[in-house]
């Protein structure tokens, strides 16, 4: 029982709930403009609770992006600003969130106007110091096709034209000068992770200033194992389904039994929530007919997400829960290892005590108070 606590706990503190309107899907085709370019844009609200004021002003835009293959897509997401009458340059913060779920209503977008996306309360932290906020919700959540959940490549993509979108943005009041922050833990520190890397060969006009980012799974394979059978067993069929939807010609479809298609289309329906309840304690085993993780085209795309092998351009606060019940601690302190080892600028926490939740929760303050240093321009000092 306590497992199952613990589990609902952790994925409740990352996610958006249920019965929420899906985000308005793209506009407009992929094949011109640039990463970035807004393809539309429209007032939208910002609550961490329902009908809790924030005083900040919101517009959900969708903006041109990249897949992991390079091709052309569109994006949807969500720029913050403050209403503090501030008319100055002010730090911009690209944040990714933890797992929503892979069904179009869970994006945080949709989420937003309701005061249902639980990381909104994390969110309002950094609007309160004055920042702006930029949150994608990925590739294919909230828009056609299915959300690529996991596919770090596609992720980290997303994050860097989120900023790039939010800076193009003329209502939001910012410049191509802005100063930026990468932000996020879970799914987000991958996603988070991978915009570091990607940084300097994707989006070098951006000034970013470092990059926060926690509970970062950054080896999926060993993060597959670590959870199957686990409390977080209903995350790998999420992921099965992200890597699908961005690497169609591995044919999961192929693999999964009767109860695996029944589960996928479940996941398609709901938000994490109840898909990691649905899921606790499974086996990949139970939903297949053999085990896709052990084919050779699987184990490739699951490695081309893996963290640590280029080395971020700018600092990196990195941090994770020695008891961290969902993502390995073994996995983030290989992340530090790898990155490290190629020179980065890593300033690493180890959290003795805390478990997945704990570990996001415990470090929102410690990792803007990091971040709010990179913008005051005082030198980072790793601990590698």
């Amino acid at each position: 029982m306590h497992l199952r606590r613990t589990a609902l706990a952790a994925v409740a503190a990352l996610v958006v709930t249920f019965g929420l309107s899906g985000a308005a899907s793209a506009a407009g085709g992929t094949d011109t403009g640039s990463p970035g370019d807004i393809v539309s844009a429209a007032p939208t609200s910002f609550h961490p609770l329902p009908g809790q004021p924030t005083n900040t002003r919101a517009w959900h835009v969708t903006y041109r992006s990249t897949t992991a293959k390079g091709a052309p897509n569109v994006v949807s997401g969500t720029v913050i600003v403050p209403r503090d009458g501030r008319t100055g340059p002010r730090p911009l913060i690209t944040y990714a969130v933890g797992t929503v779920g892979i069904a179009d209503q869970c994006a945080p977008s949709a989420g937003f106007p309701r005061g249902t996306t639980l990381e909104a309360n994390l969110i309002q932290l950094l609007t309160a110091r004055g920042w702006a906020v930029a949150v994608t919700d990925y590739e294919g959540l909230g828009t056609p096709g299915d959300h690529t959940y996991t596919v770090g490549r596609a992720e980290g993509h997303a994050v860097l034209d989120a900023a790039r979108a939010a800076l193009r943005l003329p209502q939001a009041g910012l410049g191509p000068d802005t100063p930026v922050g990468i932000m996020g833990y879970s799914q987000g520190g991958q996603a988070s992770s991978w915009a570091a890397e990607l940084h300097d060969s994707y989006a070098p006009e951006l000034d970013v200033r470092g990059t926060a980012t926690g509970g970062v799974p950054a080896d999926l394979l060993k993060t597959a194992d670590f959870n199957n059978g686990n409390v977080g067993a209903g995350l790998i069929l999420m992921s099965a389904v992200g890597q699908n939807a961005a690497f169609p010609e591995l044919g999961l479809d192929g693999y999964l039994n009767e109860r695996g298609r029944s589960y996928v289309d479940f996941l398609k329906k709901h938000c994490v929530v109840i898909d990691v309840a649905a899921g606790l304690f499974k086996r990949i085993g139970d939903v297949t007919v053999r085990n896709p993780l052990y084919e050779a085209d699987w184990q490739r795309v699951l490695r081309a997400s893996r963290l640590g092998t280029h080395a971020p351009d700018h600092p990196v606060y990195l941090y994770h829960g020695v008891i961290d019940e969902l993502i390995p601690y073994e996995v983030g302190r290989g992340l530090r290892a790898d990155w490290c080892a190629k020179g980065a600028t890593v300033q690493w926490k180890s959290l003795p005590l805390a478990e997945h939740v704990a570990g996001v929760i415990a470090e929102s303050i410690p990792a803007a108070n990091w971040l709010a240093d990179r913008f005051a321009g005082r030198p980072a000092r790793g601990n590698c």
